[in-house]
């Protein structure tokens, strides 16, 4: 019996069915997204388990939600372009996500790729988003509580960085920490007014960059907070 409601729980049911979530897939197909394995995630991971309970009616709408703290669960198809501008060049073994958030971002992220290293600053959010991922079995993913300006040094380099909040300038530590070929997606600008999403890539004689478009996250701050 724990089991069936253990599975009717992932599936969803009414507004959280995959009914509905094959809707989601369509609009972000529309969008622009192409990359099957990042659809193909998107469709299976139970969005609905990220969210506040009161909100898993609204879980499968392209569109932000919050989730107490000041911070957001991002906007499906920006989880599903940055996860496919990530892997734009090719499978990846070791990430670093600055901005553990709901987890959501991390969940799609482990079936992607090899490795997920998590930093977030808000501990009470990332212990939630910790048992969301062991409910899933998705075991390769190492949290960290600190502040994500500074990424995680000790386990640097990475082949890719993904930040989901916005700095006022790339931070240089997440620069350091990039692999030679690394790519790094992180929105930039003023918090609270437009933003460039930029995807930074680590060459032999520097980084090239390339703005991608307007977008509006929550800010990225420094200093851990429990």
């Amino acid at each position: 019996m724990m089991r069936e409601q253990d599975d009717l729980m992932r599936r969803g049911i009414g507004m959280t069915s995959q009914r509905t979530r094959e809707r989601l897939i369509q609009r972000l197909y529309e969008e622009g997204v192409s990359n099957t394995k990042v659809l193909e995630t998107i469709r299976r991971t139970p969005r609905h388990l990220f969210v506040d309970e009161a909100l898993a009616h609204r879980a499968y709408e392209d569109t932000a939600l919050p989730i107490g703290h000041n911070q957001t669960i991002s906007q499906p198809f920006m989880v599903a372009h940055m996860s496919e501008l990530l892997l734009e060049a090719g499978p990846l073994d070791k990430v670093l996500e600055i901005g553990t958030g709901s987890g959501y971002q991390t969940a799609i992220l482990a079936q992607l790729v090899e490795r997920v290293f998590s930093v977030e600053r808000i501990k009470v959010l990332q212990d939630r988003a910790k048992e969301r991922l062991v409910e899933l079995n998705l075991r390769n993913v190492v949290f960290r509580w600190g502040d994500g300006c500074e990424g995680w040094p000790a386990l640097a380099p990475y082949n890719g960085i993904i930040v989901t909040a916005v700095a006022p300038e790339v931070p240089q530590a997440l620069l350091d920490q990039l692999a030679p070929g690394g790519r790094m997606v992180i929105p930039v600008g003023p918090a609270g007014e437009v933003q460039q999403l930029m995807l930074i890539v680590r060459e032999d004689q520097g980084f090239s960059r390339r703005v991608l478009g307007a977008v509006r996250f929550v800010p990225l701050l420094n200093g851990p907070l429990a």
